[in-house]
């Protein structure tokens, strides 16, 4: 929640953004209501994790490693309604986080989130290299069919250098394979 400047500070300007966030925030949808505490907890848990397990013990947990190859999994429509619910309350709870809720604890919530619901998913890591002053930019992202449910529209920003798959992506696969 940003807060105004210090020329407006007043009581009235803070009671009328309360107001104002509360009506927003019971227009929304259910599924968001509902979901919102427990993520933004998740979204603290998983920076916790980020910041104290090494990210060899972490990849376990994050799907079966499929290299750099980038998939994204076909969705029925309505896992990909839920994937963009998922979407929804990830980006809305990491909006009011006290701690840093950047892209790869909001990668962690959401794949989270998509395994208990049996979506689809796949979580990506990349880099991006800034040739003018020799940078590298990490960034890590879920795609679930055509939603994006964190990250953005990553694949034309960075490249691919890990790709982690639900277990029920794999099942899929194999299946059709076969």
């Amino acid at each position: 929640m940003s807060l105004p400047d210090s020329r407006t500070f007043t009581p009235a300007t803070i009671f009328s953004t309360l107001v104002r966030k509360v009506r927003g925030f019971a227009h929304r949808p259910w599924f968001e209501k509902v979901w919102f505490l427990p993520v933004w907890l998740l979204l603290g848990i998983s920076r916790f994790v980020i910041l104290t397990i090494p990210f060899r013990h972490l990849a376990l947990r994050l799907g079966a490693h499929e290299g750099i190859a980038p998939w994204v999994p076909l969705v029925d429509a309505r896992a990909e309604a839920r994937a963009l619910s998922i979407s929804r309350v990830v980006r809305m709870a990491a909006n009011y986080t006290p701690w840093k809720s950047n892209c790869f604890p909001q990668a962690i919530t959401a794949r989270i989130l998509l395994g208990l619901y049996g979506v689809p998913y796949s979580l990506f890591f990349g880099v991006n290299r800034n040739a003018e002053d020799v940078t590298l930019a990490a960034h890590a992202w879920v795609a679930a069919g055509r939603v994006r449910v964190t990250g953005g529209m990553s694949f034309n920003q960075f490249t691919v250098v890990g790709c982690f798959v639900s277990a029920r992506l794999l099942t899929m696969s194999r299946q059709f394979s076969e």
